[in-house]
């Protein structure tokens, strides 16, 4: 058993690599400042796009670039409303019709609520 240990090694892997000979990424700084009034800096890669904003650390706000980077403007589109879709399907003429139609069925009694027909040939009768 104790042959297959490592002495000395802590648990949470600690690299024994050094680091001669190996050439890093250009980076840079970019400032960010968020309502609070808090500023910082996060490094990012020279050849990464910028962030407009980002979250502040301290507040968890949001924070905009100090180096003059605008958001960029969201398009919202307008909310279709169930008329529009309507009348994606179909024209107004055919709507007319068709609601002439259901008004003929509905007040000859053909559909809609029972009750509302009973109440109907009550009058009638009186």
């Amino acid at each position: 058993m104790a042959e297959r240990t490592l002495r000395g090694a802590r648990l949470g892997g600690q690299s024994f690599e050094d680091e001669r000979g190996i050439e890093f990424a250009a980076r840079q700084q970019v400032g960010y400042l968020c309502k609070q009034g808090h500023e910082f800096e996060v490094t990012m890669s020279v050849e990464a796009d910028i962030p407009a904003n980002w979250e502040c650390p301290r507040c968890g706000a949001e924070a905009l670039s100090t180096a003059g980077i605008l958001p960029e403007a969201k398009v919202e589109k307008p909310a279709r409303t169930h008329w529009d879709m309507l009348l994606e399907r179909r024209s107004e003429k055919e709507l007319e019709d068709i609601l002439k139609e259901r008004l003929e069925l509905l007040r000859g009694g053909a559909i809609g609520p029972a009750h509302l027909h009973r109440a109907n040939r009550k009058k009638r009768v009186s």
